[in-house]
Order: C-alpha cells, then sequence, then structure tokens
C-alpha cells in the first residue's frame, strides 16, 4: 500500500506544532506528505517545511506548496493531488490520507485505518473516530450522515465522553475530512471535493456521492484524530467564511441535500428546506441570534434561488456515477430525527433566550470597559480574538432590538394587542363611552369653571381625568379623539410594560438571583390582558382601563420605599403620589385602597418593629405619597365634597355602567358578560393556590393573598352598598378591585413558579419533570388563549354615532349658543317618562360624572310632567326661560302625549328624520341668562394651588443633582 498525506493549512500556528508532530510520530508512517498552504499570515509554512526537515524527509517525500488565500479546500486538495502525481505501480492500492491544520492523529491512528482497509478491501473511503481538542475526551464524530432538514447528524449526545460505546467498525454514509483516508483512484473519479462546498460539507457530499457510485465508507474508532474544529467554532477566520460561519454551513447543508436526493424525493425536499429554513430564521430571531438568522436566509436564497445551479450539480454527479445509483437509504438519517430535532430546538428556545442574553449583555460591557478580562472561553481564547469579540459586540439600535427576544415578544404583542384593539382606532362612542368634544379647549374649559352649563346649570366639580385629557389633547394639537382612541389602543401595551419592570423588582427583592426572563413575560403578558379578559375594554370603561395600565408602574414606584438610599424614597414617594393622583382621576378608589393599604402596613409596622415609626424616612415617604394625592386632585375632591356629590368617589370615569359581578366573577376577574371565558380565570386562581405551597417564596405568595383578601373583603362590601344618586341608584363600580385580584394573582403565581423552577434545577424524578411541563403549558394557555380571544370576538358595547333621537338641523342650532337646548323626552305613561337636555354638543366624554351627580331640579321635573300630562302655555313659557328651544319625543313616541303637544300653544310642530319621532319648536323667548351660576374665588384658588402641586411633586420625584455637584466641587 502506498500513503500519501495531504495536509491543507490556513494560519493553523497554534495547532501546527502537534499536528506535525503526530503526523510524523506514526507508527506506520506515510510515503509521502503534501502540504498546501492557503497564505497564511502567520508562520504556517516555516512551521511545516521545519517539522518536515526534521522528521528526515527529502524533496521526494515532502512537498510544500503555497497558493492564494482564497483558494477552497477542495481545490487545495485537487492541487496538492496534482503536485504528487499517482503511482502507477500502486494501482488501486495507492491511499490519500487527508488532514486539517487542526486536526491531530494519534500515533496509531494511520496504522489502525489501513489494517481496516485490509480486512474490508471493498471498502472505498475510511475515517476515524473525532474527539474534541483540546478536551481530548469529548467525541466529535464517529461517522457522518443527514437528515432530511439537512441537520449534520453524528448520532451522539451533546458533551458525550468516550468509553468505548461506539468503538465497532461499521459502514456509514460519510466521515470527516479531518482524517479521511481515500482510494485515490474513488476520488479522482469521483472528481474530488465538489468546490461548491468551498470549505464546509464537502465530506458528507463527498460520502453521498460515493454511496450512490457503490463504494463503501467505513468509520474505524480504533483509529482517533483530535480535532479542534477552528473554523466551525469560529477560532479563526478565514477569506472562505469571514464573519458567516453558518452561512457557509447551512449552505453546504441544502446544497449537499438537494444536489444529492433522488429525482422522486426532489420536489418534496425543495419545499421542506425552504419552508424549514424560513422556521428556522424565525427561530433564531427568537433566540436573539439575528446574524444567524440572516446567514439562514442568505443561504437559503443562495441555493433555492439558484436552480440552474443545482440542477447542473446533479447531471454533473450523474455522469460521473457508472451505472444505476445504488440504494442509500439506510445510510442517510431517519425519517423522524429531525422532528426530535425540532423538539429539542424548541424546548431549547428558553433556555437559549435567557443565556443569550446575558452572553450579549456580557459583551457589551467588555465593550465599554476595554480593560476588563473576558470570562469563560473568550478568556481561554486570549487577546487574539479580539476582533471576534469586537464582531460580536453591537451596539445598533435595531440590533439591539433583534438580539433581545424579551423585546421582540413584547412588541410582538404589542401590535397584536393593537390589532385586537382596531375598533379604537378613530372615534369611539358606546358603553361607557360618550363622544369626544370638538376640541381640547372644551375640556380646558370643563377643568377651569365652576358652573357648567349642563341640564339646568350645576356647580358639580368636572372629573379630575378632564385636566390630563386636555394636556394630551393640547400636545396632539386638539384631536380630542385621538386621546380616547391612544388610551384604549396603548393601554394593554402599557400594562404589559408596566408588569415587566415591576415583576422584575419584585423577583430581585424575593430572589437574587432575579426571576427567569420567560417567567417574567409570561406574568406581563397575562397582566396586560386584565382590561380585556374583564370585558371592561369591550364595555368601553376607559376609568377601568387606565388604572388597570397604571397599576404596576405604581406599584412599581411605591417599591421604592423600601430603597436604603433616603433620597430614592423621598423621590419615589412623589414619584407614587403623581401616580396615584393620576390613577384616582379615573377611578376614585385607587386613592381609598391605597389610604387603606397604607394603613394597613403601617400599622402592622408599628406593632413589629415599633423603631421604624420613630424614623421619619421610614413612615415619611408612604404617608407623603397617600397624603399629596388630594392636594393633586383638589380642584375635583374639594368641591365634590362640598356640593354633596361624595357618592362620586365610588364610582368610575365615563357613563353610568352596571357591573354584573357575581362571586363566581370576582374570583374569575369578570366584570360582565362581555369578558373571556371564565376558565381563563379559574386557571390563573389555580395556580395562585398552588404558588403557596413552596416554601421559600411562600411569605411573599402570602402578601399577594393579604392584598387579594383586602381588595375581596372590600368588594364584598360594595357590592352590597347601593349608591343613591339623583337620576338612579347603583352600585359602586368593581372594575379597580378586578384589576387588583387579578394582579395580586399574577404576581403570586409568578413566583410561586420561580420557586418550582429553582427546585427542578436539582435532580429530581421524571414525573415531577412532565408534571412542571404541563404545568407550564396549562399556564402558557391563560394568556395566549386571552389574546385569542380578544383577536377573534369582535362583540363590544362600543359602537359610532349612537345618538341619533335628535335631528342634525337641532344639533346645529344648539351649538349656537347655551339657550338652545333641546329637551328629549323618552318612555310613555304607562311605563314612566325620562328626560334630559341636550346643549351644544351634546353630552361628551367629560360631563357624564357631572350630570349623573347633579341634583335633580325639581321645578323642571314638575314642568316636564305637566308637559306630558296637561300642558299649558304658562310651562311652555318655562321652557324657554330655562333655554329650551325644541321639545323631541323620543321613537317610539306615544301617541297621547304628542297629541297634547299639538294642541299646545307655543309649541309648533317640527320636522323629525324618524316618522316614529315627534318634535317641536317652542315659540318663546329663550333667556341667554338662564344657564348663569356662581362662581367661588376658593375653586379658581383650587386650581392655582393643583397646578403649584403638580410642578413641585414633578420637580421633588426628579433624580438629585445635588451630590454631583457636591463631587464637582470637591
Amino acid at each position: 500500500m502506498s500513503v500519501t498525506a495531504l495536509l491543507v493549512t490556513h494560519d493553523g500556528a497554534r495547532w501546527l506544532p502537534a499536528v506535525l508532530a503526530g503526523l510524523t510520530g506514526q507508527t506506520l508512517p506515510v510515503d509521502r506528505v503534501v502540504a498546501v498552504d492557503t497564505t497564511s499570515r502567520d508562520d504556517s509554512v516555516d512551521l511545516v517545511r521545519d517539522a518536515l526537515d526534521r522528521a528526515g524527509l527529502d524533496g521526494s517525500r515532502a512537498l510544500v506548496d503555497v497558493v492564494p488565500g482564497s483558494t477552497s479546500y477542495p481545490a487545495a486538495v485537487r492541487h496538492g493531488l496534482g503536485l504528487a502525481p499517482a503511482d502507477p505501480a500502486a494501482g488501486d492500492a495507492e491511499w490519500v490520507w487527508l488532514l486539517h491544520d487542526d486536526s491531530n492523529p494519534d500515533p496509531s491512528a494511520l496504522a489502525e485505518l489501513l489494517s481496516a482497509a485490509e480486512a474490508h478491501p471493498e471498502a472505498a473511503v475510511l475515517g476515524p473516530k473525532l474527539r474534541e481538542w483540546p478536551s481530548l475526551r469529548r467525541l466529535l464524530e464517529v461517522g457522518l450522515t443527514i437528515t432530511g432538514t439537512g441537520h449534520r447528524e453524528t448520532g451522539l449526545e451533546r458533551g458525550e465522553y468516550d468509553q468505548g460505546q461506539h468503538d465497532a467498525v461499521r459502514e456509514v454514509l460519510a466521515v470527516n475530512t479531518a482524517g479521511m483516508l481515500v482510494r485515490r483512484s474513488v476520488l479522482e473519479a469521483l472528481g474530488g471535493l465538489d468546490e461548491e462546498l468551498p470549505i464546509f460539507g464537502n465530506d458528507i457530499d463527498f460520502g453521498w456521492r460515493a454511496a450512490l457510485a457503490g463504494h463503501r465508507t467505513l468509520v474505524v474508532p480504533q483509529a482517533v484524530v483530535f480535532h479542534a474544529e477552528a473554523a466551525h467554532r469560529g477560532l479563526r477566520r478565514t477569506p472562505l467564511t469571514g464573519r458567516h460561519t453558518h452561512y457557509q454551513e447551512r449552505r453546504a447543508a441544502l446544497f449537499t441535500s438537494l444536489a444529492n436526493v433522488s429525482s422522486r424525493a426532489l420536489p418534496w425536499h425543495y419545499v421542506r428546506l425552504f419552508m424549514g429554513s424560513l422556521l428556522r430564521v424565525v427561530g433564531y430571531l427568537a433566540v436573539r441570534s439575528v446574524g444567524e438568522a440572516l446567514d439562514e436566509l442568505a443561504a437559503t436564497l443562495s441555493v433555492h434561488g439558484r436552480p440552474r445551479q443545482l440542477l447542473a450539480a446533479r447531471r454533473e454527479r450523474a455522469e460521473r456515477r457508472v451505472g444505476e445509483p445504488a440504494d442509500v437509504r439506510s445510510l442517510l438519517a431517519p425519517a423522524w430525527l429531525p422532528y426530535r430535532h425540532g423538539l429539542d430546538f424548541v424546548t431549547d428556545l428558553a433556555s437559549a433566550a435567557t443565556s443569550q442574553a446575558a452572553d450579549v449583555a456580557e459583551r457589551r460591557r467588555l465593550a465599554r470597559t476595554p480593560d476588563a478580562v473576558p470570562a469563560g472561553r473568550d478568556q481561554r481564547r486570549g487577546s487574539a480574538e479580539d476582533d471576534e469579540e469586537a464582531y460580536l459586540t453591537d451596539t445598533g439600535l435595531v440590533a439591539r432590538f433583534f438580539t433581545n427576544p424579551v423585546a421582540v415578544v413584547m412588541v410582538l404583542f404589542g401590535i397584536l394587542a393593537l390589532l385586537a384593539a382596531r375598533e379604537a382606532f378613530g372615534s369611539i362612542t358606546g358603553g361607557a363611552l360618550s363622544p369626544v368634544p370638538a376640541e381640547a379647549g372644551d375640556w380646558w374649559r370643563l377643568h377651569t369653571t365652576t358652573w357648567h352649563p349642563l341640564g339646568t346649570g350645576t356647580d358639580v366639580p368636572a372629573p379630575a381625568y378632564v385636566l390630563p385629557f386636555a394636556l394630551a389633547a393640547s400636545l396632539l394639537l386638539g384631536h380630542t379623539g385621538a386621546v380616547v382612541s391612544g388610551l384604549m389602543l396603548l393601554a394593554v401595551p402599557i400594562s404589559a410594560w408596566g408588569a415587566w419592570r415591576l415583576l422584575k423588582v419584585v423577583g430581585h427583592l424575593v430572589d437574587p438571583r432575579g426571576l427567569p426572563r420567560w417567567l417574567v413575560v409570561w406574568g406581563a403578558l397575562t397582566y396586560a390582558l386584565v382590561p380585556a379578559a374583564s370585558g371592561a375594554w369591550a364595555e368601553g370603561r376607559f376609568g377601568t382601563v387606565a388604572v388597570a395600565a397604571l397599576l404596576p408602574w405604581a406599584a412599581h414606584a411605591a417599591l421604592g420605599f423600601v430603597d436604603p438610599d433616603r433620597d430614592r424614597r423621598w423621590r419615589a414617594a412623589w414619584r407614587t403620589a403623581l401616580l396615584l393622583a393620576l390613577g384616582a382621576a379615573f377611578v376614585p378608589g385607587f386613592w381609598l385602597f391605597a389610604l387603606l393599604a397604607t394603613t394597613v402596613v403601617l400599622g402592622a409596622a408599628a406593632v413589629i418593629s415599633p423603631r421604624l415609626l420613630r424614623e421619619r424616612d421610614s413612615w415619611g415617604p408612604p404617608v407623603v405619597a397617600v397624603a399629596a394625592t388630594p392636594l393633586l386632585l383638589a380642584p375635583w375632591l374639594l368641591p365634590l365634597l362640598t356640593t354633596g356629590s361624595a357618592s362620586g368617589l365610588m364610582l368610575e370615569a365615563g357613563r353610568l355602567t352596571v357591573d354584573q359581578v357575581t362571586f363566581t366573577g370576582l374570583l374569575t376577574g369578570r366584570l360582565n358578560d362581555l369578558g373571556a371565558p371564565g376558565w381563563l380565570g379559574v386557571v390563573l386562581g389555580v395556580l395562585a393556590v398552588a404558588a403557596l405551597l413552596p416554601r421559600r417564596t411562600r411569605v411573599a405568595v402570602v402578601i399577594c393573598w393579604l392584598v387579594a383578601l383586602a381588595a375581596a373583603v372590600v368588594s364584598g362590601v360594595l357590592a352590597h352598598v347601593s349608591l343613591d344618586l339623583p337620576a338612579v341608584t347603583t352600585r359602586p363600580s368593581l372594575g379597580l378591585f378586578t384589576v387588583i385580584l387579578q394582579g395580586t394573582a399574577v404576581v403570586a403565581v409568578v413566583l410561586g413558579a420561580d420557586a418550582y423552577l429553582r427546585r427542578l434545577e436539582e435532580h429530581h424524578p421524571v414525573w415531577q419533570r412532565a408534571l412542571a411541563g404541563a404545568l407550564a403549558v396549562v399556564a402558557a394557555a391563560v394568556p395566549l388563549g386571552g389574546l385569542a380571544w380578544w383577536l377573534t370576538t369582535p362583540d363590544n358595547a362600543m359602537t359610532r354615532d349612537a345618538e341619533t333621537t335628535v335631528p342634525v338641523y337641532m344639533e346645529q342650532s344648539s351649538l349656537l349658543g347655551e339657550e338652545h337646548g333641546v329637551l328629549v323626552v323618552g318612555g310613555s305613561v304607562e311605563d314612566g317618562i325620562t328626560y334630559r337636555i341636550r346643549r351644544d354638543d351634546g353630552t361628551t366624554v367629560g360631563e357624564d360624572e357631572i350630570l349623573t351627580l347633579a341634583d335633580e331640579d325639581t321645578a323642571l321635573t314638575a314642568d316636564v310632567q305637566a308637559l306630558v300630562s296637561a300642558p299649558t302655555p304658562a310651562v311652555v313659557a318655562s321652557l324657554g326661560e330655562r333655554g329650551v328651544e325644541y321639545v323631541v319625543l323620543a321613537s317610539p313616541a306615544d301617541g297621547r302625549v304628542s297629541s297634547l303637544l299639538d294642541a299646545t300653544a307655543g309649541l309648533e310642530q317640527a320636522s323629525a328624520e324618524d316618522r316614529t319621532t315627534r318634535a317641536w319648536h317652542v315659540d318663546r323667548p329663550l333667556d341667554a341668562a338662564a344657564l348663569d351660576g356662581p362662581s367661588p374665588w376658593w375653586r379658581t384658588a383650587l386650581l392655582v394651588v393643583q397646578g403649584l402641586a403638580i410642578l413641585a411633586a414633578l420637580v421633588l420625584a426628579a433624580p438629585t443633582v445635588r451630590r454631583a455637584r457636591e463631587g464637582r466641587s470637591a
């Protein structure tokens, strides 16, 4: 036998001394050594020549040549064969032993390979067992094959150690070129290695072609080669790969599969590989491997986008093959193997997302601190890898986003939430939502005036949320509709963001290691869907929706009370006060519940640790946060009490709605029949109960349950309270407590799940892990089911153009002045009569609460009763004095009432768009001063106090710069 060792080198100086020692130290020496260097930048060529000279190989047995750096590995092999012509005397017994500059053969490797060749004369290709270098014991390959999805399959477990478990000589599809022993005649007959595969994948392609041509490939585990896989692992960069190693590897896999698969299976594999590659792109993006995702996409386009090149490769293979192709199906990977890999890939997403996030964060930190010493694998690589680290470090905004799986998921959730909330685009009314006013100035007037020309005039204060609405509308150039639409559209994404920040902090308080990232994502998304799942969003209850968005931000700010830094505690107090005031502006009970919680916490602290109450910096911040809220809401809160409208403290923003909350609904977080299926809330409740079991987080979970218990008790009491408002009797709003109950349940589940996951880090039986996996699937169904329900359920109470009882010409007339009102009468004599007065542009957002709390004008009620029963000219004249220009009897008009009004002097019949609606014009003088009322100076002063308080709170909540100044002056 004659053996020619063919060594290809490129910048391999760090491995070549050991490789050359292994090559020249073989127990069965080679006959010739051919070394081809692809223009190394280090001293690889000198190392090769010196080693061959020391081994005593003369010029006829040692050939060294240098080729351009762009030369591919197949071209370098072909060039090496040209340097050493074939030996005619050896015939079929001449062998070529291929080696890489990072593959170190064991001293007996060649002898074992040749021994197997003698024992199996039908074999044309033989390969050694590859072990990892420098670990020396981990297995890399014991033969190769390929799956239907182009995955390079070794049949080994990750990190598997060599214990002799794979030491049987067997037939395989291919062996690695790092140590491949191949008959020269077969290598040349098959055209050598394919130059379409410049560096990766040419071993599987050659083995597949050899098998189709009827040649056998054996793996000989007794022969051992240690392989560093420098190019694959990115330990060095070559002109053939650059920074895109994954591109070359994936392109090689796709090309090999499509060039060698049978003609019958080609169409299926073509489509399968294309669609599978697109899924892999999505998967890489999910684990923040944006570079590999782009490489995957580029490789797919390179292969699938050039079908002529692919067909040419298939024709060339067919021409070089003699006879019918052999059946190689038994050498390919089993059909089920890709699905197992897919399952492994899915299960790795969560761990990869967290680990890669930490890796990128560490690289960015090292980039910002050049003197820092890299840790782990990067530290072992040394300073030669600085250019690799510079490449991996990524500071672009777009790249940071795509390399952050949490950001991708949260943004995707936000997009889907916007899609689900598509009804909120444009002007929305219905449920608790009235039409918006025409311009931002209407909200400013509503906030600053103390007497409102609504109905017959009232001094009930405008709701507190009118101020932030007016500010927002002004910033939006007067687009009032965009304010309400923006609130309903963005509340869910803002809730998710706030819950994410809150759970991160809570996790660090409970566990120094923090919570697993995907567990925090689950909690954030589950909580964010509470406004939609409860039915508040579908009913247009923007008060509950706004509080749900603000609650995690307020809780996050309140956690600053436990900050060890005194200055930060006081800043947290003012931030909390601002958020409490904003939330209470929509739902006053938000502040009342915070007041109750603060009282309970401080009371418990007084019992547990009385010393805390002697430290003003400990009890002061929460007290200031709660006490400052009334000051920030002074123009609304104090007049609410002085006008006898204190019932407004138990209502929420918007039109009056009726909660349909039962005990079951309260537990499942459902306000009405527009909410999500109850089983979603049941699952969350069951998981919250299970969170009590782990001992490690039991204290924190019990605190969550105590808060939930307080909310449940308060809501239970309020459910039995009746509010006798001037126009109707109703129950207090329970939307806030539904949000609190669901929020505390989410926090409890996240903390309990963290404890379970920490326990599973240790060894546990399979059934426990299976149970944990089942619970994870059930838990994932809560946000996924809620989002799917919201996306596919269009039912909601928000409709456009809800009020159509007043003809258009009357609406236009009412815009001429406040005295041009329209009295709208509804109902019938038998069922009861209702009435309201429409003025200006009708009842808009911000005016609902005023009219709900305004005292009944008993004189007007008496006039309406007389109008529908025994109308007289005096009653008509009274209407004119009250600023009523038209009377409308809403559909279906009661015939007896309309006949009386037809015969009443001073009322002229007017046209109505609906035939079942009747209308009359009041032919009496209209009093322009009828709606004038008092404007107390102290209420104007409250506006000034509020403005100063807001300004002071903003300043006090901002970060201090005192220490920075002191540091500079020092």
